[in-house]
């Protein structure tokens, strides 16, 4: 009885470690995305494509 309840407690453990891994990972994509709008509205070419670049490395 003791492993079964180990056992779920860490299946519920990593289900919540990838909860939040893909709450970051989607945070961190719409930041990008709100800064890579701003770098086109205000015609800042290098932050854009920097901003880009780092958006499709977190993407892949």
């Amino acid at each position: 009885m003791d492993k079964m309840k180990i056992g779920y407690e860490v299946i519920l453990a990593l289900a919540a470690e990838m909860t939040l891994d893909q709450a970051i990972h989607s945070f961190a994509l719409e930041r990008l995305d709100r800064l890579i709008d701003e770098a086109l509205a205000a015609g800042d070419e290098q932050s854009f494509y920097e901003l880009v670049q780092k958006r499709n490395e977190l993407h892949t």
